[in-house]
């Protein structure tokens, strides 16, 4: 398959746009109307089918076309830097949405996420084995290797930062209460936090257009998101740790 320039590039540029509308939109309404802050008699379905079935497209789409891609296109850094869009996906779609215990999930959230994971599974797929460009240089070893580490780091984050919020309620109940330990020490949104730093270095270790527009997209969606379970978390508990942040440590 030939590279789609023009494709890869107008989606790329409607991330990057449709990431700073989420934005204003979110500081505009102080609020993203699904989990506890779902509005009554709202259409749902169950966490776990929910995150699944919006998850699932940004696992099996790359993995579609990088199994009928021949292999000489699927080779060296563009293998590694799928492989770890795939290994996050394929944890959200088939461990992470099995193990949640979250509330029911609206319906309309579910099908807008699903777009989203299919249109930027098909970007970062097609763009990573028949677009991208390597060069063998220091420079490109060195950024490969550091952003590789920030995402390690940054899925540990994540999924260390998960964990500790399932534990804080049994299968069925639907109560919160304060998260302690890990970077939730810091930050009270200690897993969006993770995911953000996730991404950030996937597009460092990518260095692409379509790479940079899904961690700017990313970090619009759920810094709000974070910044919203902290002023929830100050409403709600009295005793919570007033010298957390919200989102980055130390600063906001």
């Amino acid at each position: 398959m030939e590279c789609q320039e023009a494709a890869v590039s107008c989606l790329s540029w409607v991330l990057i746009v449709g990431g700073a509308a989420l934005l204003w939109h979110q500081i505009r309404s102080h609020s993203a109307k699904y989990g506890r802050y779902t509005p009554d008699g709202s259409r749902c379905c169950s966490a776990r089918l929910g995150w699944f079935l919006q998850e699932v497209p940004a696992f099996a789409l790359p993995l579609l076309l990088l199994l009928f891609t021949d292999e000489s296109a699927g080779s060296g850094r563009r293998l590694l830097l799928l492989s770890s869009f795939i290994l996050h996906y394929f944890h959200r779609s088939f461990i992470y949405a099995f193990l949640n215990r979250g509330r029911p999930i609206p319906l309309n959230i579910v099908a807008y996420a699903a777009v989203f994971c299919s249109l930027n599974g098909l970007l970062q797929g097609h763009h990573l084995l028949h677009c991208a460009h390597f060069e063998d240089t220091w420079l490109t070893d060195a950024r490969l290797a550091a952003g590789f580490l920030l995402f390690v780091l940054g899925m540990s984050i994540n999924i260390h930062s998960d964990h500790i919020l399932r534990s804080l309620r049994k299968s069925g109940e639907i109560v919160y209460r304060i998260p302690y330990g890990g970077m939730f020490e810091f930050v009270s949104g200690a897993n969006f936090f993770g995911e953000m730093v996730e991404w950030c270095g996937y597009a460092v270790a990518a260095w692409s257009l379509p790479a940079f527009a899904f961690a700017f997209f990313t970090t619009c969606s759920i810094g709000p998101r974070a910044y919203q379970h902290h002023r929830d978390y100050l409403k709600r508990f009295k005793n919570y740790p007033r010298s957390r942040k919200a989102v980055l440590p130390f600063l906001l």
